[in-house]
């Protein structure tokens, strides 16, 4: 007889091969259903509802929303599964309230005045350097900015770059985003080109060893961590006290299109957003189109009132 040890594994072997999920993705399954095996005290009775609902209950008392609606939610897919696969008569789920509000965070944004110090920062560092080292460094730091602020890419994403995924001849990249989903951008401005071209240059042996676009000193694949510590570093030199992160340069870049007029559904195809509910939190943080619009576009201007 199968356990809830089995059921599991078996699922995450599904979601591997046949669904054809992330690697995070993955692992946060692993993590979410090995901590509802643990909490329970009758393992056999994993698929009660009451079960559930305590745990539920549980997670709200240990974690914040965000953290609680994923643990839910890898929780469903799970319960799902054994539904389709007819090992469970009836989904649990089907009778539980999991419903709750949750704060909407804005998401932080970094201004434009500060993107061009920084931008600026990483290019004077081009010019300031003393040895051949610090030249290749600053020559793939100054790519890995240009690239992630242009196409307001995920840094995992820009991290799992191939060198086929950039065609330099129709000035294009390809991403493979959350849920296996592909998107292709369009890179147009000539200095982030340039910032490529000069990369993929100098970097082209590193990168056939490597078979990744971007690559570290050792010719290993260019993790997240160090792409963080890199726009840590810079942000310092520049002066910028705000601390940022590299999904800041989405969200900026996202808010600056959106500032532009840029119809928020193209937004939200480039984002590689599944829902358009998602990428709508950025109408709430474009103060300065906002502030356009009322100084500038408000009926009320219009207006000759005789005040006698």
């Amino acid at each position: 007889m199968n356990t809830l040890k089995d059921y599991v594994a078996e699922y995450i072997e599904y979601c591997e091969y046949r669904k054809r999920l992330d690697r995070k993705t993955l692992k946060a399954y692993r993590i979410d259903l090995k901590q509802y095996a643990e909490y329970l005290q009758n393992i056999s009775e994993f698929h009660f509802k009451d079960n559930l609902d305590k745990y539920i209950t549980h997670l709200h008392k240990q974690y914040k929303p965000k953290t609680v609606k994923r643990k839910i939610a890898s929780l469903k897919a799970f319960f799902h599964y054994l539904e389709y696969k007819e090992i469970i008569s009836e989904n649990p789920f089907s009778k539980l309230d999991i419903r709750f509000r949750e704060a909407k965070l804005l998401p932080k944004t970094i201004p434009f005045h500060s993107l061009q110090t920084f931008l600026s920062t990483l290019y004077l560092k081009k010019e300031q350097v003393t040895s051949e080292y610090q030249l290749r460094c600053c020559i793939r730091d100054i790519a890995v900015i240009e690239l992630l602020f242009a196409t307001g890419m995920r840094i995992s994403e820009l991290c799992s770059l191939r060198p086929a995924d950039i065609d330099f001849i129709s000035n294009n990249v390809l991403i493979y985003g959350k849920g296996a989903k592909e998107r292709i951008l369009q890179i147009g401005n000539p200095e982030v080109l340039s910032a490529l071209s000069l990369y993929h240059e100098t970097f082209k042996s590193d990168i056939d060893i490597c078979g990744y676009f971007f690559v570290n000193r050792l010719q290993k694949k260019l993790s997240d961590q160090s792409v963080r510590y890199m726009i840590t570093r810079y942000a310092k030199l520049a002066g910028i006290e705000q601390h940022l992160t590299p999904h800041m340069f989405r969200h900026s870049f996202a808010t600056l299109l959106l500032e532009q007029d840029v119809d928020i559904r193209y937004i939200q195809r480039m984002l590689g957003h599944s829902s358009i509910s998602t990428t709508e939190i950025y109408t709430h943080v474009s103060n300065v189109k906002q502030k356009d619009i009322l100084l500038n576009k408000h009926p009320r201007n219009l207006m000759d009132i005789n005040k006698g």
